[in-house]
């Protein structure tokens, strides 16, 4: 009979893998449809899908139904924990950052905008000041610094492909900056703004997912008739149903990510949670190299190094620290991408 110390660690290594397994297979399989459905061309006319909010309004539709199905299940109930017009905030700050995510792939290689985003620590911090008056010390600047110099140097010196876009002048645009820049703001304020709604107001996760993903439903769906682009997309999609089908599989994964890193924040919390996504990351510039044939340039591969050393040391000492003092306080969660939606 086994003991109850080796049931546990069994049952514990069982949830991590369960964990790790779960969004690895679904994150990874988002950036390779996401990157193909924006950059691959679609039918024998070669034509391009271009209605980046058509998307965003299928992720959070399907997202918004299975969370309010997760509540009903659950028997918890439906209405809002706080005001509405926060979950709005929310919303509207939220499908800002995936429109530019999308958008941004019309400038960039999916290699670039990956790396990009491990970034996000310096727009991040900048709001958990302001927002949440945290005070970080200077090692996590230190991390930042070098994440972000990192990812200077992957974007600034290209390879293969990036390297015809920098000729043709669209990269190097000021509004491809933008919109890379955009991403990195707006994702910073909106998972400090998350952050701020779980402690205040003690909400489910469940809760804040379907009312966040409601208002983006309705705000997309706006934006979409306002623009004159939902017809446009529902016929292209009617056109070409294998876009229908990727648009399809690229909603569910990115519904099913959103359990999978809610389930892993609470199960083994963030430090956790921001090395599996550092390695996902990874795993998804190296899939995308090889799947859609971006070569990377050796000053490339150089800023890979730093950005990934970085934030597997800046992991390791947190690691570290936190097995020898306790917890004071729960900056991971401001550090790293915890609760943003895909």
């Amino acid at each position: 009979m086994e003991s109850p110390v080796v049931a546990v660690k069994e049952n514990k290594l069982l949830k991590g893998a369960f964990a790790v397994g779960g969004i690895m297979i679904t994150l990874v399989i988002y950036g390779i449809l996401q990157e193909k459905i924006m950059k691959i061309p679609y039918g024998q006319n070669k034509e391009f899908f271009t209605y980046s909010l058509f998307l965003v309004f299928c992720n959070r539709l399907t997202t918004s139904a299975v969370s309010a199905a997760s509540l009903l299940a659950s028997k918890k109930a439906l209405d809002p924990v706080a005001p509405v017009y926060k979950y709005c905030l929310v919303s509207v700050t939220n499908i800002l950052t995936t429109t530019c995510q999308y958008e941004a792939l019309k400038y960039v290689s999916f290699p670039v905008q990956t790396l990009a985003k491990c970034a996000k620590m310096i727009p991040v911090m900048v709001w958990g000041s302001i927002i949440m008056q945290k005070r970080y010390k200077g090692l996590d600047y230190l991390w930042a610094v070098l994440v972000t110099l990192g990812c200077s140097v992957f974007i600034l010196y290209p390879g293969g492909d990036d390297i015809s876009l920098y000729k043709k002048g669209r990269e190097s645009t000021v509004w491809g900056m933008s919109l890379m820049a955009g991403y990195l703001g707006f994702d910073g304020f909106t998972s400090t703004f998350q952050d701020k709604l779980f402690k205040g107001y003690n909400m489910e996760i469940h809760n804040q997912i379907f009312y966040t993903t409601l208002c983006s439903c309705v705000l997309s769906l706006t934006g979409l008739v306002l623009q004159g682009q939902l017809l446009a997309a529902v016929d292209f999609i009617h056109r070409h149903n294998d876009c229908l089908y990727d648009i399809a599989l690229l909603s569910t994964v990115a519904t099913a990510s959103q359990f999978f890193i809610s389930y892993t924040i609470r199960t083994f919390g963030a430090l956790t949670f921001a090395t599996i996504m550092t390695t996902r990351q990874l795993i998804s510039i190296l899939l995308s190299c090889l799947w859609f044939a971006h070569p990377l340039s050796p000053l490339q591969w150089v800023g890979a190094v730093i950005v990934f050393s970085s934030l597997y040391a800046k992991s390791f000492l947190r690691s570290n620290t936190q097995k020898s003092t306790p917890p004071a306080d729960e900056q991971d969660k401001e550090l790293a991408p915890l609760k943003g939606i895909p």
